[in-house]
């Protein structure tokens, strides 16, 4: 039942190498013509299909192919270039607000393609090779059903299974008719299929009706062999190519094609591309096409966070987020909102490098680069995130000593990086601190203000002291103090910031993790964190940043203004912003990027939840090592030794397959049909772990 193709050959290693098959082997003519064509040229592509925002994956995947996969294959600059494909093919899913994004994403992370290309430019092409298939017999019509496909794939997957384990397939899994197995329409003329492959083109038959399909091989092992799909009807206008097209060919007819007509040298993947190695170099085989490298890194995954497409779509469709951008979103619109710039990004690619070994990132790490990227190049400002009002009793006594202008004190804008320039605060009588750095009552480890105990005043230098707490019912309404810049004044163990009188009032949101858990599960819906975003409407910034947050300034497609709020942490102008800085009206907002250290609190979790995260953590564990262990066992094993089978049965023939149950009661022939199938989807999972 299989097609007279090649087998596959032995693994091979190197930089950029996997997992190799005699259909990828390149005739000598073909790999001459190739040359003659790129010379010293070698080229990668980043295809991301536009059905979303781009997000960390794709930002590591930008990285792999402009930058990465040069320097692992020792390419000089001059040599190296990247073609930028929009893998157009699904019309449903796509949209002109995607393709806008991911051009303007990509530019501004910086990277320069070769050309721009659209996978639906070649759809003309595409189909004149589909139509070159037919011809060869190795395709055809097929008007089997959604359920009836379903069938057919299972069936031949029992059978592959059967023969894995050394049974009979034609006992363990019969062909019930040849119109399953292999189907109907496998076998018919190429006239027929010609024919009915141009009404599918000219709209003569209705969606689902009919789709083209790969005469692949039903005995192969990868059930991405069995006679794949290649184009189906859709009656659905396309962003890019319009109207001209009603039926679309699907991914993995497409990008191989695509590949060797952009004389691609190596395309690069993620891991669970694996297994589309065979149908990838199947296509190009048949059509006497160059064959590219084909190289599968492991998915980049990140603590706390999502990169499905589906679930990303959900978050943004369900109001979970403000949207695609939203700073909790692991997008490149949200992570460049939320105020992490290009070389952030770039940078935490290059320390996650790209491996075929699968990980998940700590979290840590991004925030990590962030605070060393941000440290040295960010302006510094004075913030209270809660303020509380603070009057000078004795402002206008102090002043007096030091004269006109004596409050007011030249800051640089960094303490590590004089050419960045400074600015100027000035102290007045009245100002305000954070709420975090006053309490009503005396802590031997809290450092800064209480009642008569002095705490210094930041660029003042002087010690500012508590000397009365007015409030309105329980809540604080001011703080009267006084400044005491003697000689003999104590020293204070700590300095706290301030924002005088005229500063500017803002909005400022905290963003912690999306989710509870670092590594969402099934019911990620659940573990969503309902304290992922804090907003602190009644902010306040000394006005020195005035010229730097307008809104006229304020782009959603470019890294917006970056200050360091001193003490508190890193954040950047918002694009919600509409503060104008020549009247003083409009809304400022910001947000928080990262805090200045890591934040090492724990936070408090009712006794029911603490016993939840328990369960949940040993039923992870007790699932974890029951796989562990029926990773061990063979399938020929499975009824005897499996915990699950254990003393369920007492007779077994001679695959071991249980013929009686533990009481002597003798299997029906359905239960020993459910056993072998079970057995067959162990087979499976166990052949993959060997690999």
């Amino acid at each position: 039942m299989s097609t007279d193709a090649p087998e596959t050959v032995a693994t091979t290693a190197g930089a950029l190498e996997g997992r190799e098959l005699e259909w990828a082997v390149n005739t000598p003519e073909l790999a001459a013509e190739h040359a003659s064509i790129n010379s010293n040229i070698i080229r990668t592509r980043f295809p991301p299909e536009p059905n979303g925002y781009l997000h960390f994956g794709h930002a590591q995947s930008m990285n792999m192919n402009f930058a990465l996969s040069f320097e692992k294959l020792g390419v000089p600059m001059e040599n190296r270039r990247t073609i930028f494909r929009y893998d157009d093919t699904n019309p449903d899913a796509e949209s002109p607000e995607y393709i806008d994004s991911m051009k303007r994403d990509l530019e501004w992370m910086g990277w320069q393609p070769e050309k721009t290309t659209y996978s639906s430019d070649n759809f003309q092409t595409l189909y004149e090779l589909a139509v070159k298939l037919i011809k060869k017999g190795l395709a055809y019509v097929c008007d089997m059903t959604k359920p009836e496909m379903e069938a057919q794939r299972e069936l031949a997957k029992q059978r592959c299974a059967a023969r894995a384990v050394g049974t009979d397939p034609d006992v363990v899994a019969p062909i019930p008719s040849a119109d399953i197995l292999p189907g109907r329409n496998r076998d018919t003329s190429v006239e027929r299929n010609l024919k009915l492959f141009e009404e599918m083109k000219l709209g003569l038959h209705d969606e689902g009706t009919l789709t083209l399909r790969l005469k692949m091989d039903f005995d192969s092992p990868n059930p991405n062999m069995y006679d794949l799909v290649a184009y189906r009807i859709r009656y659905t206008p396309h962003p890019h190519a319009g109207n001209g097209w009603c039926i679309y060919p699907n991914y993995d007819f497409t990008h191989g094609i695509c590949d060797s007509l952009e004389r691609i040298d190596y395309s690069i993947c993620t891991l669970e591309f694996e297994t589309r190695r065979e149908p990838y170099f199947w296509i190009l085989w048949a059509l006497d096409m160059y064959r590219p490298k084909v190289y599968e890194m492991s998915r980049l995954n990140v603590e706390y966070t999502v990169l499905s497409k589906r679930r990303l779509l959900k978050l943004v469709n369900a109001n979970h987020v403000r949207g695609w951008n939203d700073p909790r979103m692991p997008t490149i619109s949200g992570l460049r909102r939320r105020g992490y710039n290009k070389q952030i990004i770039n940078n935490f690619c290059n320390e996650v490098g790209a491996t075929r070994s699968a990980k998940v990132v700590q979290m840590a790490k991004l925030f990590h680069v962030a605070r060393l990227t941000l440290a040295d190049t960010t302006r510094r400002a004075m913030a209270a995130l809660e303020p509380i009002k603070v009057v000078i009793t004795n402002f206008d006594e102090e002043a007096g000593k030091v004269g006109e202008n004596g409050m007011t004190f030249e800051v640089q804008n960094s303490p590590t990086d004089a050419t960045l320039g400074s600015h100027n605060v000035t102290l007045t009588g009245t100002i305000y601190i954070d709420s975090e750095d006053f309490k009503t009552e005396d802590d031997p480890n809290f450092y800064r203000l209480t009642p008569n105990k002095p705490v210094g005043v930041k660029y003042h230098g002087g010690n500012l002291i508590c000397d009365e707490i007015v409030k309105d019912g329980d809540k604080i309404k001011m703080l009267k103090c006084r400044l005491d810049s003697s000689e003999g004044r104590p020293k204070p163990k700590s300095y706290i910031t301030w924002v005088p009188s005229d500063g500017i009032k803002c909005e400022v949101r905290v963003y912690g993790h999306l989710f509870t858990q670092p590594e969402p599960s099934d019911r990620w819906e659940e573990e969503l964190n309902s304290e992922s975003e804090v907003i602190h409407s009644n902010a306040i910034i000394d006005p020195s940043v005035l010229e730097l947050v307008d809104k006229k300034d304020v782009n959603e497609w470019k890294s917006n203004q970056a200050l360091q709020f001193e003490r508190l942490g890193y954040y950047v102008v918002d694009t919600d912003t509409t503060f104008d800085s020549t009247t003083r009206e409009g809304k400022l907002v910001f947000n928080r990027t990262v805090s200045l250290k890591e934040d090492k609190t724990v936070k408090k979790v009712s006794s029911h939840e603490e016993e939840q995260q328990r369960k949940r953590v040993e039923q992870q564990r007790a699932i974890a090592a029951a796989r562990d262990i029926m990773m061990t066992i063979d399938p020929k094993d499975l009824f005897k030794l499996a915990p699950e089978y254990k003393d369920k049965y007492s007779k077994f023939d001679d695959t071991g397959l249980p013929t009686h149950l533990a009481d002597g009661t003798e299997l029906t022939k359905s239960a020993k049909k459910k056993l072998e199938k079970e057995r067959a989807k162990h087979a499976k999972k166990f052949a993959k772990n060997k690999k």
